[in-house]
C-alpha cells in the first residue's frame, strides 16, 4: 500500500484517527501512536513527557471483534482489514482443500486434508483478529506477513498463483481432467519445500561470505 498524499512512496503507518495510509515523511508520532498532519493534536510530535491532559481514545480503524467473526467466511476477514490479495488467496487455499476432499483425489489422505482444512478455517479468524489490533496501533501490517520468510518477496507465490489459474483456465475450457491434476497435488508441497529449502541454504552462505569478507 502507497502513501495517500506521496503515491510514489510506500505506507508505513496509519493514521490513528482516519487510517489513512502514510509514507516516513508524513506520520506524526504523538501520544504514543500514529497521527496524519490533519489530525496531529495540539503540542506536535512526542517530546519528553508530554504535561497534556489524558486524549480520548480516538476512532479504531478496524474492529477486531468483528475482523474474527468475519474471519470464518473464507476471504472476508482479509477483505475487511483492506488486504485484497491475501483475502483471495485464502478463498483459493479453501476451495483447494475442499475440492480435493470432495472429489476423492486424497487418496487416503482424508484425515489429514480434513485436519488441515479444520486448521486453516480456525487460522483465518485469529488472523484477521491480530492484523486489526496491529492496524489500531498504527502498524503496517504486510498481506503475507504470516508466510515463512523463504516466501516473502520472492517469486515463489506469483509463480504458483500464476500455475494455478493457468490450470483453472485449461479446465474450464476442457482440456485437462480435474481429477487427473489433482492426484498429483503432493507435487505442490514438494515444490514448496525445495524452495523454502534452497532459500535457506542460500541465505546461511551469503551469511558466510560475509563473514568472510569482514
Amino acid at each position: 500500500m502507497m502513501c495517500a498524499k506521496h503515491p510514489e512512496a510506500p505506507a508505513a503507518a496509519f493514521c490513528r484517527e482516519c487510517g489513512m495510509p502514510l509514507c516516513a515523511e508524513c506520520r506524526i508520532d504523538a501520544r504514543g501512536t500514529v497521527f496524519c498532519q490533519e489530525h496531529a493534536p495540539a503540542g506536535g510530535p512526542d517530546v519528553a513527557g508530554l504535561q497534556a491532559a489524558p486524549h480520548p481514545m480516538p476512532p479504531r480503524v478496524a474492529i477486531p471483534g468483528l475482523a474474527f467473526l468475519l474471519g470464518f467466511i473464507p476471504g472476508i476477514g482479509a477483505i475487511y482489514n483492506a488486504q485484497y490479495a491475501k483475502g483471495l488467496v485464502h478463498v483459493l487455499v479453501f476451495g483447494f482443500l475442499v475440492t480435493i476432499l470432495s472429489s476423492g483425489a486424497a487418496s487416503g489422505a482424508e484425515p489429514l486434508l480434513g485436519i488441515l482444512l479444520g486448521a486453516f478455517v480456525l487460522y483465518m479468524p485469529f488472523e484477521a483478529y491480530h492484523t486489526a489490533r496491529r492496524r489500531n496501533l498504527g502498524d503496517t501490517v504486510p498481506e503475507f506477513a504470516s508466510l515463512p520468510p523463504a516466501l516473502q518477496g520472492s517469486n515463489t507465490t506469483a509463480v504458483v498463483l500464476i500455475a494455478l489459474g493457468v490450470l483453472l483456465l485449461m479446465i474450464t475450457m476442457d482440456l485437462v481432467s480435474l481429477r487427473i491434476i489433482l492426484k498429483y497435488w503432493p507435487a505442490l508441497l514438494i515444490a514448496l519445500g525445495v524452495n523454502m529449502l534452497y532459500a535457506r541454504l542460500r541465505g546461511e552462505r551469503a551469511h558466510q561470505e560475509e563473514e568472510i569478507n569482514q
